[in-house]
This record gives C-alpha cells, structure tokens and sequence, in this order.
C-alpha cells in the first residue's frame, strides 16, 4: 500500500528536496506552503498535491489537514531564519521566529496526533537545526526556536510510543543557500551594529567559507532515515557538518 506523506515549507530549499525523494521513491506526497503558486518540482509528480497552508494560523492548519486526509508521516520542515547581534533583534522578529518555528511545529503535531493515534500508526519527524548541538553566536533567539523543539520531541515521543506513534528529529547543519540567507526575515547586515563589527566580522567571514557544509540531499536523506529507523532513535544530523558536531557532543 502507498503511503501519503505530508511535509511543510516545500516551496524551496530542504521541503523541496525532501518532496523530491519521496515522489522518487513511490510515496504519496502532500507538499505544503504558503504560497502554492510558487510549486515546482523535478521528476514524475503524478502523486503530488500542492495544499495552501501557514503553520502560524490555525485556521489554515485545520483546513490543510482536512484536505489531505490519512497520513501516514508528517515532515515539520517549515521555518524562518533570523540572525544576527540579539541586543538588537527587535522583539517582533524574535516572536516571529517563535510563532514558526516552535509554536507552528507544534500546533502541526497536535493537528495529525488524533488521526495517528485512532489507527495506532504514524510518524512525526521534525526538522530542528545544528545549533541545537553546539552553540553558535548571532543566532540566540534562532536556537532557542529550535532548542524548544528538541525537548518537545524528546518528551513527544515519550507519550506517542504508547500509541506506536515515533517522533524523530533531523538536525541539519549548515547550508549557506538555505536557513541563514534566503529564509532569514531580516537581512543580518541590519541586526550587527557597528560595535559588534570586531566579533562579528570574523564569524559572517567565516560563515561565507565554511569547511563543511550541509546539502538539501543530506537532509532528505535524513528524513527518510527517521521514518524508516525501527530501534529507537532520536536524532538524525545530516550533512557532514551536523555529524561532526553530533559526535563531539
């Protein structure tokens, strides 16, 4: 029987890539995001189907999920970027990074727990980030978003496991093209004032050249080792990068 996966922030970037791999390989798959219009994918999609969907609004979660119907894995992909000197991140931004990153995964698992937990099936992989194993300057408020996760899926798959139900996390490490640049909410130059330049200017030098890096394929590979693990695992880093520090750790 082919199984239906549903993944959110599939417009670009990791969404994207781990659309891709699972079309590839025979799933069903409901990619989600806010703008559907913006949908292109590579390869054979005749079992894709592109569903509007805001992760910070309720409304708009109840009316995706009821339109997807049964699944069978739900992919917590979507978030925003935000990095830079926290002594003048605005508030706003930090609640923005929040209401996504952290409240929009969880308002997602409350939303498909029901059906898994009826047919006493499913997965939940949630997509955190490698600051959650090392801390990294300029990104404070970025990875308490997703230090909030970790422990929430910790926890999660504690209660979910009685219900035969997994929770997973797939920790990503750097990719210049994706969480830092294209979905960062407000460009870093604008959040590192002019007193930080000594410390910063090394660290964004050193971001620009990094000597590992992480690709959108090593993430959906990531996932689809999450969904498949049957010993118990928790985390999942993926890229070379994330395992460095994973195994440091």
């Amino acid at each position: 029987m082919t199984k239906t996966i549903l993944i959110t922030g599939t417009s670009s970037g990791y969404g994207k890539a781990i659309a891709e791999h699972f079309l590839a390989n025979g799933w069903n798959v409901i990619a989600t995001m806010r703008r559907p219009e913006m949908a292109c994918f590579d390869g054979d999609t005749s079992r894709l189907r592109v569903i509007p969907l805001d992760v910070t609004r309720e409304e708009s979660i109840a009316q995706a999920v009821e339109a997807a119907g049964p699944l069978d894995v739900l992919v917590n992909n979507a978030g925003v970027g935000g990095v830079g000197a926290f002594e003048v991140m605005p508030m706003s931004l930090i609640r923005a990074l929040i209401e996504t990153n952290t409240i929009g995964v969880m308002a997602m698992c409350q939303a498909v727990i029901p059906q898994m937990r009826a047919r006493r099936s499913g997965v939940i992989v949630n997509v955190t980030s490698s600051v959650t194993l090392a801390a990294l300057p300029l990104a404070a408020a970025y990875t308490a978003s997703k230090q909030a996760i970790e422990g929430f899926t910790g926890s999660l798959a504690h209660e979910l496991a009685y219900f035969d139900i997994a929770a997973k996390l797939v920790e990503p490490g750097y990719a210049p093209t994706t969480r830092f640049g294209a979905n960062a909410i407000v460009p870093v130059e604008r959040l590192l004032p002019g007193e930080y330049a000594d410390f910063a200017n090394p660290i964004m030098e050193a971001f620009a050249k990094p000597a590992l890096t992480t690709t959108e394929s090593d993430v959906a590979d990531a996932v689809w080792a999450a969904i498949h693990d049957r010993g118990g695992r928790l985390r999942f880093p993926a890229g070379p990068d994330a395992i460095a520090l994973a195994s440091a750790r």
